[in-house]
């Protein structure tokens, strides 16, 4: 379909996602062709054009937020030409660490794979489609009480080449935790505050928000909303299929899928050889003079590259290899999974977690371009049983989307996302007040 074109030779706000896809594939190839980098801009209060980033990560590129509560999360930031925001070297110091711990490499998408249910169309919108070159401008009541970075997107309008796209802001959450001591009849109460590091890039008629959230406590939340429009190109009340949108029974949005990976590469404490565990456990029936029923967990340490599914009662944790917090226990971060819908349509969304050997050019979960020629592009064929020495993750969470009246016009946020949480990082809540800090393990009441 040709792009729509309005009066005065305005830029369309958006077209349908068949008229973009050859324009990304010029896109992608002129990439490829340039050696496509990233690019990012400086860390002001007043959005400023940066210079190419500096090894190591210059102050331009570098997020460091205090939080209220004491905690202090640092990372560096860059711009990918398909993967959009790319945050590295993560590390979290809550208070009573006297230095930064280390928590990932890097953190990334992997690709958004939407299929339609009527099979006509189906898209890979990071590595398919121009997701990192419309990067949307943000207004400042997008950013509330925080700093908008200008970037230089790679590939993108030559005339704009500078979007002040990024925002990186606080937020409370509400209670982080809440506790009525009877012995003195003190409650003991805070409220939690969290760093946001989002951006908006629009793909067709869609505009995804990926937010990273930071909690003070040490959870990283890692979340995609998909916002903007329904498509009216895909609205068609003969297929079948779909939901009626407007009046009557003429108009029908046509069904699809959002699968959204993310890729992880830990790195605890400063190491990258991450040790993996799964954890199952075993609900058995009560016996004998029992109360209830019993539960057994069972570890399994995770050696070689596999998939995963979640099922009830199992989790999954990445264990360092380099790090104990002041018990003696093994720093750990668990991950959390989110709601979704599994997609069984392709190989590599049918299942909800893939551990991988890391290899430098393996970057998206589906339609990978950066191998060389040969090597499998899909991360469902990278997940061969290879020993694992440096583990990369990657998550996969999909929602179907059948759309509603409510849909339109604009279409609220529906978000899809997962945490990871840490488990024994500390020793202690990291927010515990000072008068409780005694209480660490078993405990008597102090006279």
């Amino acid at each position: 379909m040709p792009e729509k074109n309005l009066p005065g030779g305005a830029r369309p706000r958006a077209v349908s996602r068949a008229a973009r896809k050859s324009a990304a594939v010029g896109l992608s190839l002129a990439a490829l062709a340039a050696g496509a980098t990233t690019a990012a801009g400086p860390a002001a209060a007043r959005p400023q054009t940066a210079a190419a980033a500096a090894p190591g990560c210059s102050a331009a590129y570098r997020i460091e937020q205090k939080l209220s509560s004491g905690t202090t999360w640092r990372m560096c930031w860059r711009y990918d030409s398909k993967a959009g925001l790319v945050l590295e070297d993560v590390s979290y110091q809550p208070k009573g660490e006297t230095k930064p711990i280390k928590v990932l490499n890097s953190a990334r998408l992997g690709q958004i794979h939407v299929p339609y249910d009527d099979g006509k169309h189906e898209w890979s919108d990071l590595t398919g489609q121009d997701f990192a070159q419309e990067l949307q401008e943000l207004q400042p009541g997008e950013c509330p009480g925080g700093t908008i970075k200008t970037v230089k997107v790679p590939d993108g309008d030559p005339r704009h080449p500078n979007v002040k796209g990024l925002c990186t802001t606080t937020r409370s959450r509400g209670h982080a935790y809440r506790m009525h001591d009877f012995q003195s009849d003190k409650v003991y109460q805070q409220q939690g505050k969290d760093l946001l590091v989002y951006t908006v890039n629009q793909v067709g008629w869609y505009e995804y928000i990926t937010e990273w959230r930071f909690q003070d406590d040490g959870t990283v939340h890692m979340n995609v909303g998909a916002t903007g429009s329904l498509s009216w190109d895909d609205y068609n009340a003969q297929d079948g299929r779909g939901w009626p949108i407007g009046k009557g029974a003429r108009d029908y949005s046509t069904s699809h899928s959002h699968n959204v990976f993310w890729r992880l590469d830990f790195g605890l404490d400063g190491s990258s050889r991450t040790k993996v565990e799964q954890y199952d456990s075993k609900v058995s029936a009560p016996t004998g003079r029992q109360e209830g029923p019993t539960a057994k967990t069972t570890r399994t340490k995770v050696t070689k590259e596999f998939a995963g599914d979640y099922r009830t009662y199992r989790w999954w944790r990445m264990v360092s290899a380099a790090g104990k917090n002041k018990d003696g226990h093994a720093r750990s971060y668990e991950l959390v999974p989110g709601p979704t819908t599994k997609y069984p349509g392709r190989s590599f969304t049918k299942h909800d977690l893939y551990v991988t050997e890391y290899n430098k050019c393996e970057l998206f979960a589906s339609h990978n371009p950066t191998c060389t020629s040969g090597h499998p592009n899909s991360v469902d064929k990278w997940a061969g049983g290879q020993a694992l020495t440096h583990p990369v993750v990657w998550v996969n969470v999909g929602f179907h989307h059948i759309a509603r009246d409510e849909d339109q016009q604009p279409m609220p946020v529906h978000w899809q996302g997962f945490s990871i949480a840490p488990r024994d990082v500390t020793a202690m809540n990291p927010l515990t007040p000072k008068d409780l800090a005694w209480q660490n393990g078993h405990w008597e009441w102090r006279s």
